[in-house]
């Protein structure tokens, strides 16, 4: 059977040597079998936590004209404010606003990749405002810093690896990123735009991604195996941690990194509010894998083959080798896909060429339309002609 339900683990266990094996055994079987998980006792302090819900909030309640003077498309780094309904996933529009952060970063140099251009400073709100917000996030954020490297050596071991079996895929400078989001109910969303996509159908790129749910709505759902979704509530003093597509790279697919989407919140709800945070690969990387112990490919292959079934789903793979040099030029183009604001003004070549690649897939898609509703008609002609001659070869 698919998974039906998101494992919880307790991260301090992984703290004693006594305890560890057991909470190793744990997370291997959520990686290799869910790809999401729930973890408690971070480690994260409990006032730091209400502080960035609190101010996470509280950007939102700004004046629009202070949240624009941070819009994402002032800059070519992807870091900023998004209006409602200014992102794409899955060709849709995501209804919800947000803003960007990353881990501090100066601007990139005219001899630097074009893909250095995320790797620069945030766009802070107005202190003015919110005197607090820079202090609390820049603390969060280091925080969470060292609670994904430190969950990422522990996927090492889970894995039978050496804890810094991925630590050459990191910088010295590592860039992390958060987003701090609010998804509106559907009573406050326009009439003709009454869509529950909150956020639709993804998977997150780089190792790792932990997210505070900071409201009490449901709306979080994971994808198993069989296309089913299941809903991820939210669980005081947990963050939600998803594998992503970097990791499932990296491991030959042995990590499952798995597909999610959020619900927009219903009418009378009020809005919905959450913190993800992404931990970062290098932008240089290439796309290698480390070497996985046989007996964990088997591990992984069992599972498969005792569910009777591949992984399914709709979502590109980011990390596709041979169609990329750098892991900077796919995330760059995800980007401008999801934010064809910022690509207009900032890489409008970019924008051009993802959209003459998503015609070419519609014009494919219309034409297998065409074709089956060519095939239906002929073999509607043919019912009604009644019974065919028995010697006469037909192919539809």
């Amino acid at each position: 059977m698919a998974f039906n339900s998101i494992p919880i683990l307790d991260l301090s266990l992984a703290r004693d040597a006594d305890t560890k094996p057991g909470f190793l055994e744990s997370l291997r079987s959520a990686l290799l079998e869910v790809g999401f998980l729930y973890i408690k006792n971070t480690g994260i302090d409990d006032g730091l936590i209400e502080h960035v819900i609190s101010q996470g909030k509280a950007f939102f309640d700004l004046p629009e004209d202070k949240k624009l003077e941070v819009q994402m498309k002032n800059a070519p780094s992807f870091l900023g404010y998004n209006k409602l309904g200014n992102e794409i996933t899955a060709l849709k529009t995501d209804w919800r606003e947000q803003i960007d952060l990353s881990t501090l970063h100066p601007l990139p140099t005219a001899s630097d990749p074009l893909y250095y251009n995320l790797l620069s400073p945030n766009q802070w709100p107005d202190p003015n405002h919110l005197p607090m917000f820079r202090p609390t996030f820049e603390s969060y954020i280091s925080q969470m810093s060292t609670l994904s490297t430190t969950f990422t050596s522990l996927i090492a071991e889970a894995l039978h690896l050496p804890p810094t079996a991925f630590s050459r895929f990191f910088d010295l400078d590592q860039q992390h990123k958060l987003k701090i989001v609010k998804y509106p109910d559907l009573s406050s969303l326009p009439a003709d735009q009454q869509s529950q996509q909150g956020v639709g159908p993804h998977k997150d790129s780089m190792l790792t991604s932990y997210l505070l749910q900071a409201s009490h709505h449901r709306g979080l759902q994971a994808q198993n195996l069989s296309g089913d979704w299941i809903d991820c509530p939210p669980i005081p003093g947990t963050l939600v941690v998803a594998i992503g597509q970097g990791l499932e790279a990296l491991t030959h697919g042995v990590c499952a990194s798995t597909t999610h989407r959020v619900l927009s919140p219903a009418a009378g709800q009020g809005p919905r509010f959450s913190i993800p945070f992404f931990q970062g690969v290098s932008y240089d990387a290439t796309f290698e894998a480390v070497d996985i112990p046989s007996g964990i490919m088997e591990m992984r292959e069992d599972i498969l083959r005792k569910k009777g079934m591949e992984k399914r789903d709709d979502v590109e793979f980011t990390f596709t080798k041979g169609r990329w040099g750098h892991l900077g030029e796919a995330t760059l183009t995800n980007r401008v896909k999801s934010h064809p604001d910022v690509g207009e003004r900032w890489y409008p070549d970019i924008l051009a060429k993802i959209r003459e690649e998503e015609r070419k897939v519609r014009e494919e898609k219309e034409g297998g339309r065409e074709a089956v509703k060519d095939t239906a008609l002929d073999k509607k002609g043919m019912d009604d002609a009644g019974p065919l001659p028995a010697t006469k070869e037909v192919t539809v």
